[in-house]
């Protein structure tokens, strides 16, 4: 299995959000995929305090090779101050799916 492909969480404030993003990074092969998971409770200490939100979840499928550019456009997009960008290493998974994601991501 190839360990460049990577998972990227990042929770958005609303679906309006959450569906751009998603689109600009399949659209410009910075993702091969992006799920959405709607409904997501979050509390957080921001600021100082303790706060609660209700936000869409994007789950991001992508490379370690398109992550410096996927991080940029992320916070470019995100409405957030300081918006959740975590990238966890995929160590397993269907052989063909990792290579999907590869191919899905970078140069045409």
């Amino acid at each position: 299995m190839n360990a460049s492909c990577l998972l990227v969480l990042c929770a958005c404030p609303d679906d309006v959000t959450a569906v751009e993003i998603a689109n600009a990074l399949v659209a410009e092969r910075l993702a091969a995929c992006v799920n959405r998971v709607p409904g997501v409770e979050s509390l957080f200490r921001w600021q100082g305090d303790v706060d609660r939100a209700t936000e869409e979840l994007l789950l991001i499928k992508t490379t370690a090779q398109a992550y410096p550019a996927l991080e940029a456009r992320l916070a470019a997009l995100h409405p957030y101050e300081l918006p959740e960008i975590i990238a966890v290493p995929l160590s397993k998974g269907s052989t063909a799916y990792l290579k999907w994601i590869e191919d899905s991501t970078g140069p045409a």
